[in-house]
């Protein structure tokens, strides 16, 4: 799906200075034109015959007669270049950008005069993306259209902004250019890589546990499916003994995994989720990892939530089902941006059992660092625990690791070192209280988040443990 930007050049006041002032083609503040090289060679020759004055009186009358008869015309053929009526032009790109791949834009031009045109065409694409090249020569025959196509790439999510398309025709004598600005200027949005998120229901599909709604799953689950004779290690408990004494023989029962179950996300964007590792903050890998469990999750029944907090809570969707569940939580999620502020888990934890009361798998995904931040979340994940099971998932820092396991070469490495174990091992602490207070943890790599997530999602599942 493409949007169309299409502004024609109408008549009134050409708008060339303020749209190309930003651009290394020079303008001019009162002529909507500028001159070619052609111009300039043709005008050096003149005087050049100019400067031959001293010699014969003759060339200096030449040559100044030769430099008005060029800027005479020039400024004929700019009159006579079929310019305001001459074309129109628009862009063309995605409705939705993702982050951190190619998204391709086409400016689109359109001759409408009989005679071939020579345009050169210039986009004001968002400064804060990566674009190789945008702009470039065209040449439309008559009546026809000519395109310009380039790739940009969003370094992040959330509302960026295009500008107007700079063109410039060429006049037939090739003696100027004739400038302006059409009107294009448009917002896009960029979200999260959802192909990333695909690639996560194929491995689910893989595992057995996705496929047809209709499907039987077997597993640890709570929901009845069926009964069948006893085999050697089934577990006694699960034999149906009414039915073993009416048939005669052991039968147990077979469990199949539930379905519509309650899945709450729950994202900090606070002070620590700033950090980068690569070219992404720890909020896009766990908005990445979020969105892939999301996708799991709505594809194989569950009901999915959502909710982001910093101080206070600054986004929520309660859970549902279906795949426009899944759209809502796109669209949440390519604003959400980190802050540099702490985040309150008190405030979270409290609207999150105010709005949400059905029993859920609710996963938070944070860092912690320091003693204060690991006893605030494990006091609030204790509340928690009566009422949801909590999976905490933290997004580890493979240098920090690394860094703790090297040999240190200097005093200061030492104290950096121990400082690194002493953050580390608080860390380990905070997690394994989380999981001796009957809740689940997780710490993973920022590069295999996704991964680990719907995979502990998925275990979650099997074993019946919501």
């Amino acid at each position: 799906m493409y949007s169309r930007s299409r502004r024609c050049i109408g008549s009134g006041r050409i708008l060339c200075c303020h749209s190309l002032k930003k651009h290394p083609l020079p303008s001019c503040p009162v002529l909507d034109f500028v001159f070619t090289a052609r111009f300039f060679l043709l005008f050096a020759v003149g005087f050049g015959v100019l400067s031959l004055g001293w010699i014969n009186p003759a060339f200096l009358w030449a040559g100044l007669c030769l430099d008005v008869a060029l800027l005479g015309a020039a400024l004929l053929d700019a009159a006579r270049t079929p310019w305001r009526e001459g074309f129109s032009a628009a862009r063309l790109c995605p409705d939705r950008f993702a982050i951190g791949s190619g998204n391709r834009v086409t400016i689109e031009v359109h001759n409408r005069c009989p005679q071939p045109l020579t345009l050169w065409v210039k986009d004001e694409h968002p400064p804060e993306m990566q674009a190789p090249a945008r702009e470039g020569l065209l040449t439309l025959p008559g009546r026809g259209v000519a395109t310009l196509q380039y790739e940009l790439t969003a370094p992040a999510r959330g509302r960026f902004y295009f500008g107007d398309i700079a063109v410039r025709m060429l006049s037939p004598w090739g003696l100027v250019w004739r400038q302006t600005a059409v009107p294009a200027a448009e917002a896009v949005k960029v979200y999260p890589d959802f192909r990333a998120a695909r690639r996560q229901v194929i491995e689910a599909y893989r595992m057995g546990w996705l496929g047809d709604r209709r499907r039987r799953v077997h597993g640890q689950g709570r929901e009845f499916e069926s009964l069948r004779e006893f085999v050697v290690g089934d577990e006694l408990r699960q034999v149906a003994w009414a039915a073993s004494a009416r048939r005669g023989k052991l039968v147990t029962r077979q469990y199949q995994i539930e379905r519509s179950q309650s899945i709450m996300l729950m994202l900090d964007c606070g002070r620590l989720m700033t950090g980068r590792i690569g070219d992404w903050t720890k909020l896009d890998y766990a908005v990445n990892a979020a969105l892939a469990l999301a996708y799991v999750a709505v594809s194989g029944g569950d009901q999915v939530g959502i909710l982001t907090f910093t101080r206070r809570v600054d986004g929520f969707l309660p859970p549902r089902a279906g795949a426009k569940q899944l759209s809502s939580i796109l669209e949440l999620l390519h604003a959400v941006q980190p802050r540099l502020i702490e985040p309150s888990y008190a405030r979270a934890f409290s609207y999150l059992n105010q709005y949400c009361r059905r029993r859920s798998l609710v996963i938070l995904l944070t860092d912690v660092v320091d003693a204060d931040a690991s006893a605030d979340l494990l006091a609030h994940t204790a509340t928690l625990i009566q009422r949801h099971l909590p999976l905490i998932v933290t997004i580890g820092d493979r240098d920090l690791v690394a860094f703790a396991k090297t040999t240190p070469a200097s005093l200061d490495e030492v104290y950096m070192q121990s400082v690194t174990e002493e953050l580390l091992t608080q860390r380990e602490q905070a997690l394994n209280r989380i999981v001796e207070l009957g809740g689940l943890a997780l710490d993973v790599p920022a590069g295999r988040l996704s991964i680990a997530l719907v995979n502990r999602y998925l275990d979650v599942k099997m074993r019946g443990l919501l």
